[in-house]
This record gives structure tokens, sequence and C-alpha cells, in this order.
């Protein structure tokens, strides 16, 4: 059956019912499975079935995948998820009608609707909000190079292909406080991979001993990753403080 056919079916259903709210967290390039049960504990009859997974505004929403009563198989309604996101009859069949998306990409993070229907009943809405991440890389800090004993020392960090937007701290490693923002300029800009790319450069006045670092901070993953460096001595890595989990 063609999606044109699924949307006007969807807008013909209807039905009050609690929404159930979830959040999940994935990496990019990996694979996840947006959870969508029902707790009742019975079999169902694919024949009486209508399940749809969206993303989008309420009032225009875009299809994912859907699957209509008395289809062999899954439809898909959105060329970005072709081949990417799937249902598994048999598990609907046990009231598992939960997605696996493949390949994630930062364009999937979003709110993912699903609504499931039996004998035209809404049965099941559950809205499962997915945040995508990726690590950056170990900053490389470039140090200065023979500049005149009268001129302003400039440190330039740079780090690439992480997820979402960065926090970027220059650090005195002296008695590691913060240095002003007013000395630094960074700028972030997003790659062809649809990852973030940051430059920071960061000027301060010469002074017997500089030792400063550059933290890039990925909020969502709870990471630093700082790189210390004194002048006339080459950057040195510091450990990446790092913590993951897979649901927030």
């Amino acid at each position: 059956m063609r999606l044109r056919s699924a949307g006007l079916l969807l807008l013909l259903l209807s039905g009050l019912h609690a929404v159930i709210q979830e959040e999940v967290r994935a990496m990019v390039g990996s694979n996840v499975k947006l959870s969508c049960i029902s707790t009742e504990e019975k079999t169902f009859d694919l024949n009486e079935l209508f399940v749809y997974w969206q993303i989008g505004a309420t009032e225009k929403p875009e299809t994912v995948t859907y699957y209509l009563s008395g289809n062999s198989s899954a439809g898909h309604g959105n060329n970005h998820y072709k081949d990417r996101a799937q249902l598994s009859l048999d598990s609907m069949k046990q009231g598992d009608f939960s997605v696996h998306l493949y390949n994630i990409t930062p364009q999937d993070e979003q709110k993912f609707n699903c609504l499931v229907f039996s004998k035209l009943v809404k049965i099941l809405h559950v809205v499962v909000t997915l945040h995508v991440a990726a690590n950056y890389s170990m900053p490389v800090v470039s140090t200065p190079d023979n500049a005149p004993e009268d001129e302003e020392l400039t440190f330039t960090c740079t780090s690439t292909d992480g997820y979402p937007w960065p926090n970027v701290y220059w650090i005195n490693r002296t008695d590691n406080s913060l240095l002003d923002k007013a000395l630094q300029n960074s700028t972030v800009s997003l790659n062809a991979r649809g990852l973030y790319d940051v430059v920071s450069v960061l000027r301060i006045r010469r002074t017997p001993n500089v030792n400063v670092g550059c933290c890039i901070e990925n909020v969502l993953l709870h990471q630093n990753l700082t790189v210390a460096s004194h002048t006339g001595i080459s950057a040195q890595a510091l450990r990446p403080e790092l913590g993951f989990t897979d649901h927030v």
C-alpha cells in the first residue's frame, strides 16, 4: 500500500492515550534501538495492527517507517531512513514495536514518535528523544616559535569531528584557573560529515614560564580532552576524562 494511504489512515485513527517519554543516546556510526513496547501481556494479530514511526512537527510529521494491517513487510516514508530503519514483524506479534536505526548520523538527533493502533484504536504512543554524540579528536596545540621578547604569545588549539557543539577553555596550568574569555577567539564550523571542527586562538602577554592548557568539552559525553603546552616545550597530552552511557 502506498504511503499516501498510510497517511490518510493515520488521520482517521484517533483516541486519547497516555504518552510515554524516553531518551536515548547514540554515537555517530553506531546502531541503536528506539524502544516502543506494549505492557499488555498478550500476542498481537498483524492483520489488526497499524504502526507508525514519525519525526517532525505534530501538524506535519514525516514518516520514518510504518506497518499497515495486512502487509507482509514494513514500508518507509523518508529516503534518509530507507535501509536504515527496521521493524521486526515477529517482535510486533509479541508487543515489541521498537525500531532499529543503523549507521547513526547527526541528522538523526530528533524526537521519534511511535504510534500503535489495534482494531483502529490507539493502544500505544511513545516519544523517544534521540541524542547523538561523537568524540572530538585529541586537541593539538601549536606553540610560539622564538617570538620576540616584547611580543604577545599566540597559541592555537584545534580539534575535529565531534558532536554536539563543544565548549572550549584555556587554562593557566600554574594554578589551574580559567583564562579570560576575552583572550581567546574560537571558531566552530560544520564539516562535510555533519560534525564540528573547532579552532581556538589564545593571545597572552609574555611572562616567564608560560604554561597553558586547551580543553575541549563534550557536555553530552561528560568528556574533557585537555592538552597542556609550555613555551619552549612540545605540547603534552593529558589523560582525557571520559564518561558515557547508552541512556540518559
